[in-house]
């Protein structure tokens, strides 16, 4: 089993490398062009106007001061209040309410690719140069190389446009359905708020309108992230089980007389696994910044969306608050695959 101390030093690991992320997007952001008190003035205000903000804000200190500022902030998780995009909302508060958002869809998207990519990568390993490894190996390889913003724009056209089985955009149909946020995630908040209106009035399809209403939402912006995530775990978990079903342990088993479809579940599994679950938790981290460009194809207001539009208008505390939050999932993310990862590994010595 996984040790206490293991998990420990794990966290510790994630001192060092917010600080580093904080120290690089703090001067990023210093080294870009434009000024945040003139964004917050206004272009028409004039430049006494301007330099009192600079001064409120404490701009016109030493780079350090602000640099120290910050980091002492940040610790404290205040991330100052928004400049333009929300003005004077904390940075935190807007971040709560769009996280869930990012959050909700990256999990399905890789939920998708898990479902989709083990089992095709299993089976390609399997009929190795069969035409069902041909093919596998092409909707892999094809997956990985048409770009979202490609992807996307096809499969509304396809399913919503030509077919109209799915909506294009938005979490929900806004006009039927009105959803108190309880957890953020769309799809469990109706759900739940289903199972409520169950207890209260006895069991009807109508009670969960909502929810099926948020799922068809979700199903397209979930399946062109999950296409991509699929296809990378389809081709890592191929190359895992191949090496792994050459090993000497597989073969004394199938001539013990083992069967093949249960030496391959009992022995070849577990440890062609270890690799690929490393790969889904990177991948995760990467499906939480290729939400940007899936929000803004589907019409999704997530933490992406908020990123690219702080970075337009130079709201500077929601550019570093967003970008400090992926650089905290991401770590959290390799610290929940390496937990699991150790298991594997120690359980298939």
């Amino acid at each position: 089993m996984v040790s206490t101390r293991f998990i420990a030093k794990r966290l510790l690991l994630l001192i060092p490398v917010l600080f580093g992320v904080a120290t690089l997007v703090f001067a990023i952001l210093q080294l870009s062009p434009g000024n945040p008190a003139r964004a917050i003035a206004g272009q028409r205000a004039s430049e006494e106007f301007v330099r009192q903000i600079e001064r409120e804000l404490g701009l016109n200190d030493p780079i350090w001061v602000q640099y120290g500022r910050f980091l002492v902030d940040a610790v404290q998780f205040d991330l100052g209040s928004s400049y333009t995009i929300q003005r004077d909302t904390p940075v935190r508060t807007i971040l709560v309410n769009k996280l869930p958002i990012t959050l909700e869809l990256a999990l399905y998207g890789q939920l998708i690719g898990i479902l989709l990519g083990i089992p095709f990568g299993i089976i390609s390993a399997v009929k190795q140069d069969t035409i069902t490894d041909h093919l596998t190996r092409v909707g892999a390889l094809s997956g990985i190389s048409i770009p979202i913003f490609w992807s996307g724009p096809l499969v509304i056209l396809l399913f919503a446009q030509i077919l109209g089985w799915l909506p294009t955009s938005g979490r929900i149909d806004a006009q039927r359905f009105a959803i108190e946020s309880i957890t953020g995630l769309i799809t469990v908040d109706t759900f739940i708020q289903g199972i409520q209106a169950t207890i209260a009035s006895g069991f009807a399809v109508s009670n969960f309108a909502a929810f099926f209403s948020a799922v068809s939402h979700m199903i397209l912006p979930a399946a062109t992230i999950g296409i991509y995530s699929m296809a990378l775990i389809s081709r890592m978990m191929r190359s895992s089980m191949l090496e792994v079903i050459r090993q000497d342990y597989i073969r004394t088993a199938r001539a013990k007389g083992q069967g093949a479809k249960i030496t391959l579940m009992k022995h070849g599994l577990r440890n062609a696994l270890i690799p690929v679950i490393t790969v889904i938790g990177i991948q995760f981290g990467s499906l939480l910044g290729g939400a940007v460009l899936t929000e803004t194809v589907f019409g999704i207001g997530g933490i992406g969306t908020l990123l690219v539009e702080a970075i337009n208008v130079g709201d500077y505390p929601v550019v570093q608050g967003t970008v400090l939050v992926f650089a905290f999932l991401f770590t959290l993310v390799n610290l929940g695959v390496d937990i699991p990862y150790s298991c594997l590994l120690y359980t298939s010595l």
